[in-house]
């Protein structure tokens, strides 16, 4: 049964009903597949998504330029901080490279990975700007070679043996003390997909969707020395403590069912539980 649509969502119910039901069918394969088969799935499942629904977001966006530069802009912001002139950005899984374009013109060298160059395939780059196909996990680029890696929305996309296999490779190609800065939404307020409309957990490209103690933890099995959390509004963030954060997910996590997930949804909560970590190499 579906769920009512409501916020920014301009689509229609049946427009909404046949993307879920491609995505799903498609998430299906990914999650069934072998670690070898999802090594070229990831490219053929997103390729044959934004083919046959030419509604999707991502493709649609182009049209509402005034949005999409305040999400950039918002996100360079964050960035900032990280970056100088002689900096090696990496972005994952960028989308229609919007980001890494913007960024192009702050640093020495950019690098966009990525499954599917669907979405980019009529765009040209700049000469510091590098688009590297990826199967999911791998990252063609030398050890110690990126100063920044950063990822907006793309963990929950990744089968969670792949997020692991991705995030080693994201820590080898780190030099020492680089960052990787990674926002993905909370499946405490989720499923945050296309399923969000009908399902109570997320069954579409949300492979699997983390909390802050999930995220974290994962971060310090792989080796990085130090995680932080980012706790901001509007594109202006505050690096905090992850412990406060873990906390107030913990009591949530104890509440029941529906006002867990009320509390979790309503906006200050949502704001302060939202994964965005800094994690130094």
């Amino acid at each position: 049964m579906m769920k009512g649509i409501g916020g920014a969502e301009a689509r229609t119910h049946d427009q909404l009903r046949e993307h879920y039901e491609v995505e799903k069918r498609l998430a299906d394969q990914l999650r069934s597949a072998t670690r070898e088969e999802r090594r070229f799935l990831y490219s053929s499942v997103y390729d044959e998504l934004f083919r046959s629904i030419p509604h999707h977001p991502q493709l649609t966006r182009k049209e509402d330029a005034g949005s999409r530069d305040r999400t950039v802009a918002s996100q360079v912001r964050l960035l900032k901080r990280y970056l100088g002139p002689a900096s090696t950005f990496m972005e994952l899984g960028p989308g229609d490279c919007r980001l890494s374009l913007a960024v192009s013109n702050l640093v020495r060298k950019v690098y966009a990975i990525d499954v599917s160059s669907e979405i980019t395939r009529h765009s040209s780059f700049p000469k510091n700007f590098s688009l590297i196909l990826s199967d999911g996990s791998s990252i063609s680029l030398p050890a110690d070679s990126v100063d920044v890696a950063y990822s907006y929305q793309l963990m929950e996309h990744l089968h969670p043996d792949d997020a692991l296999a991705q995030l080693k490779n994201i820590f080898k190609v780190l030099v020492r003390g680089g960052v990787y800065i990674c926002v993905t939404p909370n499946r405490l307020n989720g499923p945050h997909d296309i399923s969000r409309f009908f399902d109570e957990v997320a069954t579409g490209f949300h492979l699997r969707e983390y909390t802050n103690a999930e995220l974290a933890a994962l971060f310090r099995q792989i080796g990085f020395s130090e995680v932080k959390a980012l706790l901001g509004f509007k594109g202006y963030n505050l690096r905090i403590p992850t412990l406060p954060v873990i906390a107030i997910e913990w009591l949530i996590e104890r509440l029941g069912k529906t006002i867990a997930k009320r509390l979790a949804c309503w906006l200050p909560i949502r704001v302060l539980i939202g994964v965005k970590l800094v994690a130094r190499k």
